[in-house]
């Protein structure tokens, strides 16, 4: 099992957990649900960035499920969620339109990097 630390960070009042770690944490619905009661209990806040590198390669295929499972139980829980890292490789249209429409929402980012990931999720509080 990967293992992952997670520090809280403040920007602008607003307090967000970042999380970091060596490999993939998230490949099913239970282990975001894990990684979310982790961070609830950790940091005490429901603003995450979580790196891309943290998700199983399959969550990007949307054909999958995985991205609508997992993305609806943040948004279930009422926690809001940046993913970052370099989504350039990913040629598919449909995970294209995901990306542009998440980022108009306000509740699910993907971004280039961590300080555009924390600075969306401060923004979105």
């Amino acid at each position: 099992m990967n293992t992952y630390s997670v520090r809280k960070i403040s920007l602008n009042g607003v307090d967000i957990a970042t999380v970091d770690c060596n490999g993939i944490i998230i490949d099913d619905v239970q282990t975001a649900l894990d990684l979310m009661m982790t961070v609830k209990y950790q940091a005490g806040v429901k603003l995450i960035a979580i790196p891309k590198d943290a998700f199983a390669e399959k969550f990007f295929v949307l054909s999958s499920g995985l991205a609508g499972e997992i993305l609806q139980k943040f948004v279930n829980y009422q926690f809001k969620v940046a993913i970052y890292g370099d989504f350039s490789k990913y040629t598919s249209k449909p995970l294209k339109d995901f990306i542009y429409e998440s980022n108009n929402g306000n509740a699910v980012f993907f971004t280039e990097t961590q300080a555009q990931a924390v600075e969306k999720l401060s923004a979105a509080k």
